[in-house]
Formats: structure tokens, C-alpha cells, sequence
């Protein structure tokens, strides 16, 4: 299967971004055959060869799902979500506080549960907020894993990830053996269908991008590429929040780390920021062609499309 294996790392990493390494043969196995038995084909094999011909998106894009969708639960290593609470969310009260509004973009939010678990938090710290209004996209590559995010129904394996119980009694209702998340809390978040690796610049400017745990499966050109287009996405004190095994050292001088914070990042001032950065200048996407000052709203984004 080497050759069929390396078309397909190929193809995924032209698609997705996703660097399969040798070592994770065992993944596709588990992940493809059932995409396999779904078109009716005998085997990886045959699947490799259907993908490869003229005609054949769907599939192709089946493959893509399976092989990039990963695992989310609520509240997952709990501290970005802490250090949203405690110190992202007064830092935007307070410096929104004439516009009174903030947009947060999550930008690999598979089912769901991250950008949810932002909105329960908000919904929660709400005597605080007031009026303020947050905007919160959810957008992945994935149409499957959109879909069960937008219904917002969990299993009871699911729910018992990371969701403390008073939260799990307070935002969800039980239908059966499943649970489906507050018609209140479903509707703070929008969702749309998008590739890391195409232009994105026509989803405005975002207080706080969370791109957890995506770029550990990029190479380094791509991780560059798309961190550089997240900076030009932020303002200049907007937040960037990475998974706990990512960093943007040696990617891109752009961003520090935001002092005591692991895994959050603010753009650096222009003062300090090395100029003529190689990081920067090795970047391979466009500049964003939306003015800083664009910031159209999610249901905007979302007019005309599911996602």
C-alpha cells in the first residue's frame, strides 16, 4: 500500500493541510474504511483509486471529513476557557465599552463544543455583560461535524466530558438518551463551512481567535502561512489562543505570549516588533484585502448558506 499511501498523504495535505506521517497508517485504516463501505467499495484500495479519477468531489471530500475531524469536548484543558473568562472578557468590556461589542471566531470547532462552552460562560458572567454583545463563529472544514454542532445534541458520553453537572442540568435538556443544548445558547453561536488554507479574510476582524489544536497536523510553511493570516484578522489587542502543544516560536514574529497565560498570544507592538521579520515575508497568502475597520456581522456571513 505504500504507493496508494503516499498518493493519499499527498492529497490530503494539498486538500486540508493535514501532514500524515508514516506512522499514522493505522488511522487511515480505521478512519477510511468506513467511507469506503458507504460507496460501496472493497476496501482502502479501491477507495484510493476512486478518489484519484475525474468526478470524484463528493468522495473526495468524504475522505477529507473523515481524516480531519478530531476529538472536542467541553471545557477541554479548562484553561483557555479560564483565561477567557478572567482576563480576555473584562479586557474587552472595558475596551469595547463605547462600541459594546467583541466577535470570537473559533477556528476549528469540529461538533461543537468549543464555542459552546464560550457561551456558557458568557451566558453565566451575563449580570457583568449587560448589553454587551458578543458575536461567536464556529467554523470547520468538516460539513458533518457543522451539522451536529448546529443541533446541538450530545450523547451522554459526550456530556459527561469535561461539562460540570450544574451546567449540564442548567443548559440542556434530555431527550432519551441524548441531550440537546439550549435553543438560548445554540443561537450565540453561528457556523460556517471553511478551509484553513483558502483566503478568509472576508470574515472581518475578530477580538479573540481560537485556533486550538489545528496546527500541530500543518507543516511549518503552512502553520506560518496561516498564523500570518490570523494576524492580519486581529486587532491590535486582540487575543490569539493556541492548543497546549502549539506555539508560534520559530512561525512568525508577529505575536508574544501574553505574560503568564500558556497558549495565549497578542500581537506585538510595532515598537518591538523585529521589522523586515523572514517569518512574515515567507508567507504565501494574499493580504487581506478587508479594511481593518470591517466587521461584518456573523448572520451576514451566514445569509445564503447553512454554515
Amino acid at each position: 500500500m505504500t504507493s496508494e499511501y503516499d498518493f493519499l498523504k499527498k492529497f490530503l495535505k494539498s486538500r486540508s493541510g493535514l501532514v500524515l506521517s508514516d506512522e499514522k497508517q493505522y488511522l487511515v485504516e480505521s478512519r477510511l474504511m468506513p467511507v469506503a463501505r458507504r460507496h460501496n467499495l472493497n476496501g482502502l484500495s479501491e477507495l484510493i483509486l476512486a478518489i484519484s479519477k475525474p468526478g470524484s468531489m463528493s468522495m473526495q471530500n468524504d475522505v477529507v471529513e473523515a481524516m480531519t475531524t478530531n476529538e472536542s469536548f467541553f471545557f477541554r484543558d479548562k484553561s483557555p476557557f479560564e483565561n477567557f473568562r478572567n482576563v480576555m472578557l473584562p479586557h474587552l468590556l472595558e475596551a469595547r465599552k463605547t462600541r459594546r461589542s467583541a466577535r470570537i471566531w473559533c477556528a476549528a470547532a469540529s461538533t461543537g463544543q468549543e464555542p459552546y462552552s464560550l457561551s456558557m460562560y458568557l451566558k453565566e458572567d451575563k449580570a457583568k455583560i449587560g448589553t454587551f454583545r458578543f458575536e461567536i463563529l464556529g467554523t470547520d472544514i468538516s460539513t458533518e461535524v457543522l451539522e451536529k454542532a448546529r443541533t446541538g445534541i450530545y450523547s451522554q458520553f459526550e456530556v459527561q466530558r469535561g461539562l460540570p453537572i450544574q451546567m449540564l442540568l442548567k443548559y440542556f435538556s434530555q431527550q432519551g438518551e441524548l441531550w440537546q443544548m439550549a435553543p438560548e445558547i445554540r443561537a450565540m453561536v453561528q457556523w460556517r463551512k471553511l478551509n484553513l488554507l483558502e483566503n478568509f479574510s472576508h470574515l472581518g476582524e475578530f477580538d479573540v481567535v481560537f485556533c486550538r489544536n489545528v496546527l500541530i497536523y500543518f507543516d511549518q510553511q503552512t502553520k506560518i502561512d496561516v498564523l500570518n493570516r490570523i494576524y492580519r484578522q486581529l486587532p491590535d489587542d486582540g487575543f490569539l489562543v493556541l492548543g497546549a502543544a502549539e506555539t508560534v516560536v520559530g512561525l512568525t514574529d508577529g505575536f508574544e505570549p501574553y505574560p503568564n497565560l500558556r497558549g495565549v498570544y497578542r500581537k506585538k507592538q510595532a515598537a518591538s516588533r523585529p521589522t523586515g521579520s523572514s517569518s512574515f515575508s515567507r508567507s504565501t497568502a494574499k493580504p487581506s484585502t478587508t479594511p481593518s475597520k470591517t466587521r461584518p456581522t456573523i448572520q451576514s456571513l451566514a445569509s445564503g448558506s447553512r454554515f
